[in-house]
């Protein structure tokens, strides 16, 4: 069964999440949900104390908007006030006391979590904790030790909370800001949480045959029965909130990862400021260094991240998880104008940036270079493994990748380029330049967002063209992806390295890019391989002795959002393995065409998670010859390390 075929199974089943989700009749229909901003503290702050009262009840959400299927979840309420997704913001100075009491008003017993780390405890993963029975009220007093950002949540016995570890929508964000001035201008809390609809959930509680239960969250989601619902601050994309800024706005944004998966979010057009980074698995799964520039950081699950950005071009512009399935649309969240399900719903912000009083609009300049990236559809391959890719052409050469992926485009720091896009296929699609700092956002390749009011970046339709111009203005690696339809077409070929040099600088011989792509051939991460570079047996590089290589590596892995690359001596590739004491030693250059600080900089083992839209510059030179292996693992697991992809070093 192909993808898109599964997610028509999953959008008809899901329509009996209404009836499935009953138990409730109609002259007692519940509270309707309020998604929350996450703008105003909940609770009762007097001198040094926050007394908080919390009820967990049952709801109605309708998650897709008015008219669209309702059901019935477990939300938390502040006492007296409507259920709120996420639940009411906690939010104190350092040094306060939170007494925090809940009511359950479910029919289930409920524990209740709050981190350790608010106290002080040094620990991500400990929590304080109170159960509560049906009809009871429980009490948690915890001190606002450390600053910071934190996730409170509730869960109940049933097998789906097992999962999910967390009830319905019972999670919310604790935010502890410093003791001294008030919060900086501008400070917004985005809570992001993903939750299986009622034929899911109903799924995994009542299951009897337990060959068939998802053993993970990706089984869950690839699963033919339910689906997922992803939202930030309680509203999925298109509904989400669209955030209004100015050129030179300094923007201060805490992104809270109240789920039990990982999202790499990306901001496009732009670098953000990692400021702080905290999570169960943060540590282990590699901190960012403080103050690192990024264009897509990975957010484990429960991790939080302050951050800080500052727009210097006007118009239209999105943050988004860079996981692709978790934009997919289906036949209740899709657009009524997109029948063919190609557009996005989900984690995704829109930003609307205006220009500044006074200030005067950047001035185009004339291209140096003119390309064409031509979109194909080779034939003889079916839809379940399509192959799509991009054929380059400059002058009289044409540059091809071979089937199921595109050829690498190299361009020049500070040399504007006209690269026309021109539509092959019998379907429409759309380039965007990931990480470039494009000048104007009407040529970062989100069909009916970017732009402006006057001016829509348009969706490129079959026989069409278009044509986008920009001045890369660092070196470095980036991507060119399609952005309509993401999963199919990404992983059918659409996808390239998009590299920057220096002018008048040519690749070195050891210079090598590693395209981490999902593979064509399923999207079920459990037995599909990944590919490097379209290929899923790539053939030996070479490395020289002395000799530097720069190893760029990106990822667009589907549903492999923790690929750990890895450079070995080890003599072979085992299937799974518990640890690898083999590793060489590399050294950081950049991350996602930022250059990396000094103290970000020093040689360590050669180990590195590439999440989805990440690019990672290391330099590593070998010493002597002999062979290696570059592999690319899943993060460890019952069966240790699994094997994806791997890739033989010959050092000569």
């Amino acid at each position: 069964m192909t993808l898109r075929r599964a997610m028509r199974l999953v959008s008809g089943l899901a329509v009996g999440s209404a009836l499935l989700a009953g138990g409730i009749s109609p002259s007692r229909e519940p509270p309707t949900v309020q998604p929350n901003p996450n703008t105003h503290r909940a609770g009762v702050l007097h001198g040094a104390v926050l007394s908080l009262a919390l009820e967990a009840k049952q709801a109605r959400w309708q998650p897709d908007g008015p008219g669209r299927p309702a059901m019935t979840v477990a939300a938390f309420a502040e006492a007296g006030k409507p259920p709120l997704m996420p639940g009411p913001l906690v939010r104190a100075p350092q040094g306060t006391e939170i007494r925090l009491s809940m009511r359950n008003s479910l029919p289930t017993p409920l524990t209740f979590f709050v981190p350790v780390a608010v106290r002080g405890v040094p620990s991500m993963v400990a929590e304080d904790s109170v159960v509560v029975a049906p009809g009871a009220v429980g009490q948690l007093t915890t001190r606002a030790a450390v600053p910071g950002n934190y996730v409170y949540r509730a869960v109940s016995p049933s097998a789906s909370d097992k999962q999910t570890r967390i009830a319905g929508i019972l999670a919310g964000a604790i935010i502890i800001d410093t003791a001294g001035p008030a919060v900086a201008t501008g400070d917004r809390v985005f809570v992001i949480m993903e939750t299986p609809d009622s034929v899911a959930a109903a799924f995994a509680d009542t299951a009897r045959d337990m060959s068939r239960v998802p053993r993970s969250r990706m089984d869950v989601l690839l699963s033919p029965v339910g689906r997922f619902l992803f939202t930030i601050n309680g509203r999925s994309w298109p509904k989400t909130e669209r955030i209004a800024a100015t050129v030179g706005d300094s923007l201060h944004w805490r992104i809270i990862n109240a789920s039990q998966d990982d999202h790499p979010m990306h901001l496009h057009g732009f670098y953000y400021r990692v400021d702080a980074f905290a999570g169960r698995s943060a540590a282990s799964q590699g901190l960012p260094i403080p103050g690192q520039m990024v264009a897509t950081q990975l957010m484990s699950p429960f991790s939080t991240m302050s951050m800080t950005w500052s727009p210097d071009r006007p118009a239209n512009w999105i943050f988004h998880c860079h996981f692709a399935l978790h934009l997919m649309p289906d036949s209740i969240s899709a657009a009524p104008d997109d029948p063919h399900q190609r557009g996005m719903v989900g984690l995704v912000l829109g930003i609307s940036v205006a220009e500044r009083s006074g200030r005067h609009a950047a001035t185009s300049i004339a291209p140096h270079r003119h390309l064409r990236l031509v979109a194909i559809r080779d034939p003889d391959f079916p839809d379940s493994a399509a192959s799509m890719r991009f054929v380059l052409e400059e002058h009289d050469s044409l540059i091809q990748a071979g089937t199921g992926f595109s050829p690498t485009i190299n361009l020049a720091r500070g040399e504007p380029v006209s690269i026309m896009v021109v539509n092959h296929l019998a379907e429409p699609t759309s380039v965007h330049w990931h990480g470039i700092e494009i000048e104007d956002s009407y040529f970062d390749g989100v069909p009916g967002v970017n732009g402006n009011g006057r001016r829509l970046a348009p969706a490129i339709a079959p026989g069409d063209s278009f044509e986008a111009r920009f001045t890369p203005p660092r070196s470095g690696t980036f991507i060119y992806h399609a952005h309509i339809d993401e999963v199919r077409q990404q992983q059918s070929g659409l996808v390239g390295a998009l590299v920057v040099r220096d002018p008048g600088v040519v690749p070195s011989p050891d210079e090598h890019v590693f395209f981490l792509k999902g593979s064509r051939f399923g999207p079920d991460a459990a037995v599909s391989p990944l590919e490097i570079n379209g290929e899923a047996n790539p053939d030996t590089i070479v490395l020289h002795v002395g000799r530097a290589a720069r190893l760029r590596f990106i990822s667009l892995a589907s549903v492999t959002p923790s690929a750990t690359v890895s450079l070995t001596a080890r003599p072979d590739s085992a299937l799974a393995i518990v640890e690898d004491t083999m590793l060489v030693r590399w050294r950081p250059i950049a991350k996602d065409g930022a250059d990396l600080p000094p103290a970000g900089r020093g040689e360590r083992l050669a180990r590195q998670i590439v999440s989805m839209g990440e690019t990672y510059d290391f330099e590593y030179t070998p010493s002597r010859r002999g062979t290696l292996r570059l592999e690319v693992r899943t993060l460890p697991s019952r069966g240790g390390r699994e094997l994806k992809a791997r890739v033989p070093v010959r050092i000569d």
